[in-house]
C-alpha cells in the first residue's frame, strides 16, 4: 500500500520537468502573462489614442504581464527572492484593480467638474500609500501570509462589488448584453479562486488546485479587454453624438 502524499510547509511535491518546480502553475502563468499582451494590443489598436482613459488600461496591462512574470519565475524556483517578487507583484496588480475601477465608474478622468481633478490626485495618493504602507508591512515588520491574502482578497472583493453594481447601471441603461460583462466575468473569477480551497495532492504530481486557480483567470482576462474596448468605443460613439 503506497503511502499518502503530504505536504511539507504547507507545499506539496511536485515532478519537475527540466527543473521547474510547479510545471502547471509556470504554463497557466504564462497563458495569462499572453492574455495581458493580447488584450493590450487591442486597447492600442483599437482605442484611440486621445481617448482619456486608454492609459490606465494600458498600464493595467503592464501590471498585469509584470504580475504574471513574477508568478512563472516563482514557480520555476521558490527562493525568497521570487516569492516576495511574485507576492509584491500580485499585490500591485490588485490594488491597481482597485485603482482603475473608481476612475472608469465614476470618470474621475474627466475635466469637469474640476472636483474630479481633485478627487484623482487624492485617490492616486490614497492607492500609493496604501501599496507602500503593505510593502513596508511585509518587508520591515513581519512576512504575514494571512494578512497578505486578507489584503487582497479585501481589495478584490471591493472591486468585485463595484463592478457587479456598474454592470446593473450600464446593462439598464444601454439594454445590451455586453454592458453585463464585468458582473459575469466577476462571477466567474470568485468559482475561479474557489478552486483554492480544494487544495488536494497534485494529480501525477503536476495538476493542483492552485495551478487551475491559474488557468481559470485566462478566460476572464481575455474577456475582460473585449469589455474594455467594447465600453470604450460605446463611450467613444455618445460622445460624438453628443457634438
Amino acid at each position: 500500500m503506497l503511502d499518502p502524499v503530504v505536504q511539507y510547509h504547507g507545499k506539496w511535491p511536485f515532478l519537475r520537468i527540466l527543473g521547474v518546480q510547479e510545471p502547471c502553475s509556470v504554463l497557466f502563468s504564462l497563458l495569462n502573462f499572453l492574455a495581458h499582451r493580447r488584450g493590450m494590443s487591442q486597447i492600442k489598436e483599437l482605442i484611440p489614442a486621445k481617448y482619456p482613459l486608454r492609459k490606465y488600461y494600458v498600464f493595467f496591462g503592464y501590471v498585469g504581464m509584470a504580475s504574471w512574470l513574477f508568478s512563472m519565475i516563482f514557480h520555476t524556483r521558490d527562493f525568497n527572492a521570487t516569492e516576495k517578487l511574485d507576492y509584491f507583484a500580485a499585490g500591485a496588480s490588485v490594488l491597481y484593480g482597485l485603482y482603475y475601477t473608481p476612475i472608469r465608474i465614476f470618470r474621475l478622468d474627466q475635466r469637469k467638474p474640476p472636483v474630479k481633478a481633485t478627487l484623482l490626485r487624492l485617490w492616486t495618493l490614497i492607492c500609493a500609500s496604501m501599496y507602500v504602507a503593505h510593502i513596508s508591512y511585509l518587508t520591515l515588520w513581519r512576512w504575514d501570509y494571512t494578512y497578505n491574502m486578507a489584503a487582497n482578497v479585501a481589495v478584490g472583493v471591493v472591486q468585485n462589488i463595484l463592478w457587479s453594481w456598474f454592470s446593473v447601471k450600464r446593462y439598464q441603461k444601454l439594454k445590451t448584453p455586453w454592458a453585463a460583462w464585468p458582473g459575469m466575468i466577476v462571477a466567474w473569477i470568485v468559482l475561479a479562486m474557489s478552486l483554492e480551497l480544494l487544495d488536494f495532492a497534485p494529480v501525477r504530481g503536476l495538476l493542483d488546485a492552485h495551478s487551475l486557480w491559474h488557468l481559470g483567470t485566462v478566460g476572464p482576462t481575455i474577456w475582460w479587454y473585449n469589455f474594455l474596448v467594447r465600453d470604450a468605443q460605446q463611450d467613444i460613439a455618445g460622445e460624438r453624438l453628443k457634438a
